[in-house]
């Protein structure tokens, strides 16, 4: 029944096209005086004006079951310009399936567990898998309320499998296997944006051979000193090890004591110690806020050649250094050799089964809503139909990124939570200080199984 309907629409929407293709009507001739004028044609069945379901179907919109009136309650972690956002995604499926949206905000996990032992939303997103583990059996199967899977790459869909149910897809990602450099400085010095690790590893120590500095690494941030070290040392992972290893670590079948990760922190503690491949050495990695490591190869003159830092990093840029112009002044680059892509990502979860949630399910995955989601700028969408529809540069160039990633990972102090993560923060802070690779991350792979046993 679905081919046939998609069938139906399709012949619709081509011979839409097909009018608009030919443009308006030539000027009609005066007829030849002989011929009779015809007399105008009686309305037929075929010519009736198409139901307000067709309608939306015909604009990308699947309303079907739904009446005009309907309510969804959505559950989600947004607010101020995010939340505006989300509201620009979602009115154009509002407004063609006549749907009352109920929205409630909240970062509060325990709010969230209230609801859903109580009244659970239709739909959740959230910036976390975990919570399958805590709701799997209350969630809906994304696949048999019509979502379209074939929009997504299949490391997505493999990842949101739970017991032969898929029980959710992402919304939206922020990629951070990315670096940050500026292109104007590369001219000057004749460097070249490197394509894999041995090139990037060869531009470091030229860097180092012409007196300038690759790296700012400033990681000081409070109790999470030592997160910017973690994403470095994730994509070091990915580079050397894959996506699969450093799932690996997050579901206990890799130990973080592995001789893959203290390949990785060799790498690590080389550059984010020494003077000459970052700014201020230790001292200037550790005690650095992450926000000023960002500004340093902006600087007039600047202080060093790289930051590997998240998407954000070019907001923050415009903010401190406003006449710097994007492409010329800053840009990123992937990071060499990255086998697959990290970054944080909110997913979408349904609880409820109402023709509405269905409707808005297929919406948010389908082709239309990738590109509505794209057009808010709402970050990268990993939606295929997001492609195109970008208005900025920035978010276009990491949505192509993430496109043609290999695979997604977590953060991993997100993904295991403490006591990994304050262990993984301090063991690095030590080994940028000086302290003993094997015997750091010994501890830290102690945690990891406290972690895991959670």
């Amino acid at each position: 029944m679905k081919g046939k309907l998609f069938a139906v629409v399709s012949l619709m929407m081509v011979f839409g096209l097909m009018v608009t293709a030919c443009g308006p009507a030539a000027t009609p001739q005066p007829a030849p005086a002989t011929q009779a004028p015809q007399p105008t044609a009686a309305p037929t069945e075929a010519m009736a004006q198409p139901t307000a379901t067709e309608a939306a179907m015909m604009g990308g919109i699947d309303c079907t079951g739904v009446s005009s009136g309907d309510t969804l309650s959505v559950m989600y972690q947004w607010s101020g310009a995010e939340e505006e956002k989300f509201n620009t995604i979602a009115k154009p499926f509002l407004d063609a399936c006549g749907v009352t949206l109920n929205a409630e905000s909240t970062r509060d996990a325990a709010v969230l567990d209230t609801r859903v032992k109580s009244t659970p939303p239709d739909v959740l997103f959230w910036p976390s898998t975990s919570v399958t583990n805590l709701y799997g059996d209350q969630m809906q199967d994304l696949t048999a309320l019509g979502a379209h899977t074939d929009n997504y790459a299949s490391f997505w869909t493999t990842a949101g499998m739970m017991n032969g149910k898929l029980l959710t897809l992402p919304a939206k990602a922020d990629i951070k296997t990315i670096i940050w450099y500026s292109p104007a400085q590369f001219d000057a010095f004749g460097y070249s944006v490197p394509s894999t690790f041995a090139e990037l590893n060869t531009l470091v120590e030229q860097m180092v051979a012409d007196g300038n500095v690759p790296w700012s690494m400033g990681m000081e941030s409070g109790d999470a000193t030592g997160w910017t070290g973690s994403d470095f040392i994730q994509d070091l992972l990915l580079t050397q090890q894959g996506p699969d290893f450093v799932n690996g670590i997050i579901d206990g079948s890799v130990a973080y004591d592995d001789q893959g990760v203290q390949d990785a922190y060799a790498i690590y503690q080389k550059w984010a110690s020494d003077p000459k491949y970052t700014v201020g050495g230790a001292t200037g990695t550790v005690n650095t806020a992450f926000l000023d490591a960002i500004y340093k190869p902006f600087a007039d003159p600047p202080e060093a050649m790289m930051v590997k830092q998240s998407g954000f990093a070019g907001g923050e840029i415009v903010k401190q250094f406003p006449n710097l112009q994007y492409g010329t002044d800053f840009d990123f680059f992937q990071f060499p050799g990255a086998q697959g892509m990290q970054g944080g990502a909110d997913y979408m979860f349904a609880f409820g089964s109402s023709a509405a949630t269905m409707a808005f399910v297929k919406y948010i995955t389908s082709t239309e809503g990738g590109a509505n989601w794209a057009a808010a700028g709402f970050d990268e969408s990993p939606n295929t139909g997001a492609a195109g529809n970008y208005p900025d540069e920035q978010l276009a160039k990491k949505s192509d990124m993430l496109a043609n990633a290999q695979g997604f990972t977590p953060d991993l102090g997100d993904a295991l939570g403490n006591p990994f993560s304050s262990a993984e923060w301090k063991a690095i802070v030590d080994v940028v200080q000086g302290g003993d690779i094997s015997t750091e991350l010994a501890a830290v792979a102690a945690a990891q199984k406290e972690s895991l046993a959670q």
